[in-house]
């Protein structure tokens, strides 16, 4: 499934007291590599960000007066997200904002827009319970320079948890395979042509090296006095 990173940067905390959206970034990865495709845009919010709000991102009114609103932006923001899973840092945070601002303009909540929402910041707190899970600790945890962020800002913010996500994530592809019968009607697996590892051909063992591979566990069964795992999920295979 494509999937894009989303940020936003806000005037507040809550939308439900007339804060919006100032700035939203959007990093799309396919196949758990980032393709370069972005979309970046601030907006104006036609109010003022509170001062702790400003002091995070930076953004002020005279800045942000001349940029689009949110409506301006709605379409191309809508086709870069459509049918892709989004990755957020703390979803409900930007999800409600971003319903608050389709609400707005009569459109449908941020979860039918998409295929998905998975959050990072639920996913961290699985990962290390008890650990602070912001994501300049998790940039610090997992090894990903932060030294350009010196204000919090949508795309850059994005940028950093799609290199946060993808180490979070490593070792957990697949391969997908599908089985297909043999001469002697046994099923063995063989890609099945989808995602990256399609057209990965695969080698399998002869008689010969699976009876050498067989020797070798029985000489480790001795050795171990009985102790070789592999043997016995071997037989039991």
């Amino acid at each position: 499934m494509r999937q894009v990173i989303l940020d936003t940067e806000t005037t507040g905390l809550e939308p439900a007291k007339g804060h919006r959206v100032v700035e939203i970034g959007l990093v799309e990865i396919l196949h758990r590599r980032r393709t370069g495709r972005v979309f970046h845009t601030y907006l104006n919010p036609q109010r003022d960000s509170d001062p702790g709000a400003l002091q995070k991102h930076g953004l002020g009114t005279d800045f942000l007066q001349d940029k689009p609103l949110f409506a301006q932006v709605l379409t191309p923001f809508l086709d870069f997200v459509q049918e892709a899973e989004l990755i957020i840092h703390n979803a409900p945070f930007d999800q409600g904002f971003l319903n608050h601002e389709l609400a707005r303009l009569n459109q449908p909540p941020l979860e039918r827009c998409c295929a998905k929402i998975t959050d990072t910041l639920t996913m961290a707190r699985e990962l290390h319970p008890g650990k602070r899970n912001t994501l300049d600790a998790l940039c610090d945890r997992y090894g990903v320079d932060r030294s350009a962020r010196e204000f919090h800002g949508a795309l850059l913010d994005a940028e950093l948890l799609s290199e946060v996500y993808l180490a979070m994530t490593r070792g957990q592809d697949s391969l997908l395979m599908d089985p297909v019968p043999t001469a002697d009607g046994q099923l063995v697996r063989q890609a099945s042509g989808r995602g990256p590892h399609s057209g990965l051909r695969i080698q399998y063992a002869s008689l010969e090296e699976i009876d050498q591979h067989l020797q070798q566990l029985e000489n480790l069964q001795k050795a171990s006095r009985g102790q070789c795992n592999w043997l016995a999920l071997h037989t039991e295979s």
